[in-house]
């Protein structure tokens, strides 16, 4: 029996670290799931644990390539941003792969804003929302100045997913979606590194950029490529771009509601950094739009309150679908775009005003809803979108849904699905290195939602 030509994908994410082998059809044949405890820093900060994940690296893919039934053509790797690991000559990790939560150091922020024009100018200039220790330039800043000696020894600081891929090329080198990706390292004015990356020696420990699509060959066995990887959020817009080509909203959801927009490369204002948008670079080099909303975590926290008070199983939001009636009913309180009262802990009041479960649900997720909007509407303004997308959790919730499509009444509104869609994307950017066969046209299933007849708008 012939073997199964195969991608193999190694996805890490914050909890997860999965290991994907896909078809020529981008059907997954193969998967297997990893999870490993975190270590400390020097501080005694959480961070992940570097070694346990380099060898989780060469245990799965050995794994694979002693699976007869599979011919393994090429590799390729996504991960979580804001993550650098620092090499040194030898290509040793000089240091902990640090939390991008890790606090920052005040006065090194002060410094650093105050060198380069102020936090104002410099979110314009680099699209990127003063974040803190999620900005990973800031890392390297924090690396010279806080440890210089551990600074001199770094030879190159690569983001998490080119790590991988030199762990497995050997080939050190930097790729535009983890620079573009709220770094405060590029100009998006200039579309290159910013002047403070060459000023303060930077550039220097940055490894020579690559195109998305390029592959290396590994540095063990010469049968099968190796892609440079990509950060996980520009890997999952990719089975979109490749899938539809009219100008789209793709709002995915999870603890964070990100709306991505690839066709709005209008610079981001004042007003749109401050209420948390950022611009990404997606895998061909292009600015894509994006706004954030903590919704997924507020769902979950608030969905507690609810089952507590109304002593219902955790997860009986599931069984609430949208109900015209109770919409009708709590539109009145409803002002389109702006947040009502808050079902806090605190609020048993408001929760006494409700009539049941469902009612109190309608509700939070109105309140979600019409925060969403307002999330998504700063990365619509100015384009010619037509469609939104949303994939996630949310994109299963049919209550969320039906909301969206009342907000959006001029918009066609879609729920998408898709198997793994980082996974996917991280092997799409790719295709032409390992796969013979043309673009399936059938990578997601689209679920269209309307405006409900004798809704309130």
């Amino acid at each position: 029996m012939n073997a199964l030509p195969v991608i193999a994908i190694y996805d890490v994410g914050k909890t997860n670290k999965k290991l994907f082998l896909f078809n020529e059809q981008y059907e997954i044949v193969f998967e297997k799931s990893a999870k490993f405890n975190e270590t400390t820093d020097e501080d005694g900060d959480a961070c992940e644990n570097l070694e346990s994940l380099r060898l989780s690296v060469f245990d799965s893919l050995r794994e694979v390539f002693r699976r007869k039934e599979f011919d393994i053509k090429a590799i390729n790797f996504s991960a979580y941003g804001a993550s650098f690991v620092y090499i040194d000559e030898e290509g040793v990790p000089v240091t902990p792969l640090y939390n991008y939560l890790k606090e920052y150091p005040a006065y090194l922020r002060k410094q650093f804003y105050d060198t380069y024009g102020g936090e104002t100018i410099f979110a314009h200039k680099t699209a990127s929302p003063v974040l803190g220790s999620l900005n990973s330039g800031m890392q390297l800043y924090r690396q010279k100045y806080e440890k210089p000696e551990v600074f001199k020894k770094i030879k190159y600081a690569l983001h998490l997913p080119q790590y991988i891929s030199y762990l497995v090329t050997g080939v050190a080198c930097s790729d535009i979606t983890s620079i573009g990706c709220h770094t405060n390292l590029w100009d998006f004015q200039k579309n290159q590194y910013h002047e403070w990356v060459t000023r303060e020696g930077i550039a220097e420990k940055l490894a020579p950029i690559l195109p998305g699509d390029k592959v290396l060959p590994a540095a063990f066995g010469n049968h099968y490529s190796v892609g440079i990887g990509l950060h996980d959020s520009s890997a999952a817009m990719i089975p979109y771009l490749v899938s539809f080509h009219e100008p789209f909203v793709l709002i995915s959801t999870g603890t964070w509601c990100i709306s991505l927009n690839p066709f709005n490369d209008i610079p981001l204002t004042t007003e749109e950094l401050s209420n948390d948008c950022l611009c990404f670079l997606s895998f061909q080099g292009k600015p894509v739009k994006a706004s954030r909303l903590f919704a997924g975590y507020e769902h979950e926290q608030q969905t507690k309150i609810l089952s507590q008070y109304f002593n219902k199983p955790l997860h009986y939001y599931k069984n609430v679908s949208f109900d015209l009636a109770i919409y009708n009913r709590l539109h009145p309180l409803w002002q389109q775009g702006n947040s009502f009262n808050r079902l806090l802990p605190q609020d048993a009041k408001d929760l006494s005003a409700m009539a049941n479960y469902e009612e109190a649900y309608h509700r939070l997720m109105m309140d979600i809803a019409a925060r969403q909007l307002v999330s998504t509407q700063f990365v619509l303004n100015g384009t010619g979108v037509k469609r939104i997308f949303v994939d996630g959790g949310f994109g299963k919730n049919s209550l969320y849904m039906n909301l969206l499509a009342i907000l959006f009444p001029h918009i066609e509104v879609y729920a998408a699905s898709m198997a793994q869609a980082t996974a996917v994307g991280t092997a799409l950017s790719i295709h032409n290195a390992w796969n013979s066969k043309a673009l399936p046209n059938d990578l997601i299933e689209l679920k269209y939602y309307s405006v409900t007849h004798g809704a309130a708008v």
